[in-house]
């Protein structure tokens, strides 16, 4: 953790909806003038799309959520680096066309790393592994502020299946064997993070997904529940957040119960004084 260069971990698995949180936190940072660099986690993948599926072919149980697949510690020194000293680099993966064509670069493959830009408020990383505590690294202990984004897996698999062959042109049985795969290193290195973050961010659907395989629509919004966790909740002013947010209703001591359409409003109100305490501090010490 950093007064001089704060870090914003946004951590959560593939298709749980960390783009739309990202797309929130881009909003606060147009509003309050807050310069952020960001960071994907993608962009820390080992290995390019072909090399992947060659390793994949031999190791039954190989999928990008394992460590080994990733550049963890390439990752943590990121951190670091930017903790200490605002600096660091990053690089880009091209999953599409439109990525191929904004990156200029094949798609499946990486651009080449580039420095950061001087001068940032704050550091924002979204990916799969913002919080990974193992033997080998300890990235948790550098982000001054940590979110995961956690949809029950049934939801999260049905966002997943209908990203993935809507917009990426997989067939259902493709994507199901990847969600297959991924299960040992689901559990065994993206479920423990959340034990980590400092908020948590959990969808529930009040409609049947019992069966998320054959889930020919995502339920909307309006169709779900958002169960928000605070790790640590002194200093939370439930009562102000309950007001605020129609329909709302604290389930413990340390979390609150939203309509899903309310997402947008609860993380503004939550997260917007949260990033210019971060923000204000940094700039008092620069």
């Amino acid at each position: 953790m950093s007064a001089r260069h704060p870090i914003i971990s946004v951590t959560g698995s593939s298709g749980s909806g960390t783009t739309s949180v990202r797309n929130t936190f881009e909003q606060i940072f147009r509003r309050e003038d807050v310069h952020a660099v960001f960071i994907e986690g993608d962009g820390f993948h080992a290995f390019d799309r072909d090399t992947m599926r060659r390793m994949m072919a031999r190791e039954s149980t190989l999928s990008h959520f394992a460590p080994k697949a990733n550049l963890l510690p390439d990752l943590e020194e990121v951190f670091r680096a930017y903790s200490e000293s605002g600096g660091g680099r990053t690089r880009h993966y091209a999953h599409d066309a439109h990525d191929a064509r904004l990156y200029g670069i094949p798609e499946g493959t990486f651009s080449d790393w580039e420095d950061f830009q001087p001068g940032s408020d704050l550091l924002f990383y979204e990916g799969l592994h913002g919080c990974v505590v193992n033997d080998q690294v300890d990235i948790a202990r550098f982000p001054d502020l940590k979110i995961g984004v956690v949809p029950v897996i049934n939801l999260e698999w049905v966002q997943k299946l209908h990203r993935d062959r809507s917009f990426r042109g997989y067939s259902t049985e493709a994507v199901t064997d990847v969600i297959l795969r991924r299960m040992p290193d689901y559990v065994q290195t993206i479920c423990p993070q959340f034990s980590w973050t400092d908020i948590n961010f959990q969808r529930v659907p009040t409609v049947d997904t019992s069966n998320p395989f054959i889930a020919r629509w995502i339920p909307t919004a309006d169709e779900s529940l958002v169960v928000i966790r605070f790790k640590n909740p002194k200093g939370i002013d439930f009562s102000y957040l309950v007001s605020m947010i129609h329909d709302s209703f604290m389930s413990r001591a340390n979390s609150i119960v939203i309509p899903g359409g309310k997402l947008d409003l609860a993380m503004q109100l939550i997260l917007t004084p949260i990033i210019m305490q971060l923000v204000e501090r940094r700039r008092r010490l620069a």
